[in-house]
């Protein structure tokens, strides 16, 4: 008689299993961000950015090296403003606010992919509570215009956006496009700043920090508004 039991499963398959795992995944994540969060803290390339690091690059080199590495510090949390900032003095209004929203997309990409391939499937089983059902559902099924809606207004930290989109069931499509159209107003002023900072009280510059004021009043108005209602929605409440 055949023997039909199946064969032992090997050690390399059993790592590999584990390594391959949802958890094992996420927490590669996790120390991958942590690595990055160190690292900016430690080496501060926001600051080589803003001087114009590398110095011996000119004209479009520079503003596309300038783009993928605005990408790779927002990925590592590097807050944009000041990366938005920066490029508007190296480059100016137009090719500065170019390379900023490019490195807004790559960035967002990155963190997108990260969070899509690390985290998702370790992630999604935790989805609890009303709120985060409703964050959930609101991105997976309609995240063109969610993603834009947050994009437009400042109040949602930009890599907390990204993260909670790549453990929804959002496309890749829908997200660098709502992410490359709906940061363009608010980059647009951060860079007009940049490039006119040093004429504090040229009209550029005063319109641009005055988009900048009104638009954080209405992002915090929302987030009052939408908090509110969320409270009202409670049983009981």
């Amino acid at each position: 008689m055949l023997d039909t039991a199946a064969p032992p499963v090997g050690f390399a398959v059993r790592c590999t299993r584990t390594l391959l795992s949802p958890w094992s995944r996420l927490s590669f994540l996790v120390l991958m961000l942590g690595a990055a969060v160190t690292a900016v803290l430690a080496f501060e390339p926001q600051r080589l950015l803003s001087a114009g690091w590398p110095p011996q690059l000119g004209g479009a080199a520079a503003v596309v090296l300038f783009g993928v590495a605005y990408g790779l510090c927002t990925a590592a949390f590097v807050p944009r403003p000041i990366l938005n900032l920066a490029a508007g003095a190296l480059f100016g209004s137009q090719a500065g606010l170019v390379a900023a929203v490019a490195g807004t997309v790559v960035g967002a990409g990155i963190a997108f992919g990260l969070g899509r391939v690390l985290g998702q499937d370790a992630l999604r089983p935790l989805l609890r509570g009303r709120a985060l059902l409703a964050a959930d559902g609101q991105l997976s099924r309609h995240g063109f215009r969610t993603m834009l809606a947050i994009r437009l207004f400042p109040g949602v930290p930009f890599a907390a956006a990204n993260y909670c989109a790549a453990i929804s069931r959002m496309g890749w499509l829908p997200f660098l496009l709502a992410t490359g159209i709906g940061s363009v107003p608010n980059t647009a002023a951060y860079v007009v700043a940049g490039s006119s900072a040093s004429s504090p009280t040229s009209p550029a510059f005063l319109i641009a920090m005055g988009f900048i004021a009104l638009s954080g009043v209405a992002a915090g108005a929302v987030a009052w508004r939408k908090r509110h209602r969320l409270r009202g929605e409670r049983p009981g409440a």
